[in-house]
């Protein structure tokens, strides 16, 4: 176990490591309220409120497999006018799965099981879409490890994590599919749009 875990303080770090595998993450971030605030909270502010968005999501998750022995690594999937999507990302014989939080059904964790971060990010492609039922994803960026940022305490400081999100805006992202792919995409059926929005969280009409 690697020491910048013990940032968090004993009973943080035993929750963290009650979740014991990534399955384990993935369900208590799926028993979180998903929140719609613009914030970048850290891990133990996620830890400490119960609710996240996607990308704090992505970071808790990180910070999670690590106390239980795996990188924190994370990778964004770009969109076309849609938000991105930032995953924690893990790998078991070889194979990539994610944990990943999501106001979307289909665009949570995904089994161990993909041969390279290309099939990864590719498995999310049916089921990444906008309001206007279009498909969105674009394109996948490299592996990040989250310790880079270990010295600004991104598991534990009170502070907003922009800088991370910044950070995954200046590196290098991969095109899935050409400019002909895209032009002949077909938007989203009816029962596929509502299964994909079942449970979405929205902001309050005034």
């Amino acid at each position: 176990m690697d020491r910048p875990t013990n940032a968090f303080t004993p009973p943080e770090l035993r929750r963290l490591r009650s979740l014991k595998d990534p399955h384990g993450i993935q369900r208590l971030l799926d028993d979180m309220p998903y929140h719609l605030a613009d914030t970048a909270w850290s891990p133990r502010r996620v830890l400490r409120e119960n609710t996240s968005h996607c990308f704090e999501g992505a970071l808790f998750a990180a910070a999670a497999l690590r106390a239980n022995g795996y990188p924190p690594l994370i990778l964004d999937l770009e969109a076309d006018h849609d938000t991105d999507h930032v995953i924690a990302i893990y790998r078991v014989h070889g194979h990539w799965g994610a944990v990943a939080k999501s106001n979307y059904t289909g665009c949570r964790y995904r089994e161990p099981v993909y041969r390279s971060l290309r099939e990864l990010a590719l498995s999310y492609f049916d089921v990444y879409f906008n309001l206007r039922r279009e498909r969105s994803l674009r394109t996948f960026s490299r592996s990040v490890n989250m310790a880079r940022f270990d010295p600004r305490g991104w598991m534990t400081t009170d502070d907003h994590l922009w800088y991370v999100a910044e950070y995954l805006f200046t590196i290098r992202h991969h095109r899935l599919f050409t400019p002909a792919m895209i032009r002949n995409l077909h938007r989203l059926d009816d029962r596929s749009f509502r299964a994909g929005c079942l449970g979405r969280a929205e902001k309050p009409t005034p």
